[in-house]
């Protein structure tokens, strides 16, 4: 089988972990993901099953990159790896106000300067910060820029604020909620991560992970649940072929067409057979189905 889960990834799993089990349902070995959530977090995962591996360059490289998080922050308090999962480094009795965190948010949107939390994925060296961090060398974390495209205040209760974010590749939530803090002359920790968009997958279109291994235990078909290998393609546009085309195509031939230069998504009779490039009236094959 081929296509995607669209996984509603529980909190308290790795993504790549959350991955394989996916896999496992569709017994097969071939799969991989796109935007890799904390193990904290909860939400969107698109995992992809068989040839929809494929098309995971196409999407990180081309396609709408932008990523929507819900987000909840305690004051008062921080830890080692700026979430509930980490060890209090530092409390303070400091708690905002509703004016104070409104007034300091418009400093955060648009593109910021932000350093990554020492606990994640940044390579560091040639290892993995959180692999330094862990075994308890402590190194600077470089800045970087990142773009916030909206930043909102959507409720809060005593020191517990939530937030929601849309933003580009590389944003840290974490850090966001460090730097709202510390702007105010605070401290902060994330408790609660939800992600409801990424690169064009959407939090209703997800599936729980526990539902679809229920459903496999259970003798069910699970393959209902897979969207098609060309789902979150949209920005790449259409070329269709007809039979003799095809087959070239299949064969790893160029074939002329009326196009501008670019990736296109090559259909034949509606069904989709792969990623091709046109340039100077001439398509050429990348990926094919």
């Amino acid at each position: 089988m081929d296509g995607w889960i669209i996984l509603d990834k529980p909190s308290g799993v790795f993504s790549k972990s959350a991955a394989m089990r996916v896999a496992k349902i569709f017994n097969t070995k071939k799969n991989g993901h796109i935007g890799t959530l904390d193990p904290m977090a909860s939400g969107v995962l698109p995992i992809a099953i068989g040839n929809a591996t494929k098309m995971v360059p196409f999407i990180e490289d081309v396609c709408d990159k932008t990523k929507e998080y819900l987000f909840s922050v305690a004051f008062g308090f921080e830890t080692d790896t700026l979430d509930v999962t980490g060890i209090e480094v530092a409390r303070t009795g400091a708690i905002p106000t509703e004016q104070q965190v409104r007034a300091v948010i418009p400093k955060f949107i648009g593109r910021i300067t932000q350093v990554p939390p020492m606990f994640s994925a940044v390579h560091i060296d040639g290892r993995r910060a959180y692999e330094l961090a862990r075994a308890g060398t402590s190194v600077e974390m470089p800045a970087r820029t990142v773009e916030v495209y909206s930043l909102e205040l959507t409720g809060f209760s005593g020191n517990l604020y939530n937030f929601r974010m849309r933003c580009a590749p590389g944003t840290y939530v974490r850090s966001i909620a460090r730097d709202i803090a510390h702007e105010i002359g605070t401290l902060a920790t994330v408790t609660m991560i939800r992600r409801v968009q990424t690169s064009g997958f959407t939090i209703k279109n997800a599936h729980a992970l526990d539902f679809l291994e229920n459903l496999v235990n259970n003798g069910a078909d699970v393959s209902q649940y897979l969207a098609p290998v060309d789902f979150g393609l949209g920005d790449i546009p259409v070329l269709n072929l007809d039979d003799g085309a095809t087959k070239l195509y299949r064969n790893g031939g160029f074939i002329k067409v009326n196009g501008m230069n670019g990736l296109y998504r090559v259909y034949s009779k509606k069904k989709f057979v792969g990623i091709g490039a046109v340039s100077d009236g001439v398509l050429r094959p990348k990926r094919t189905i």
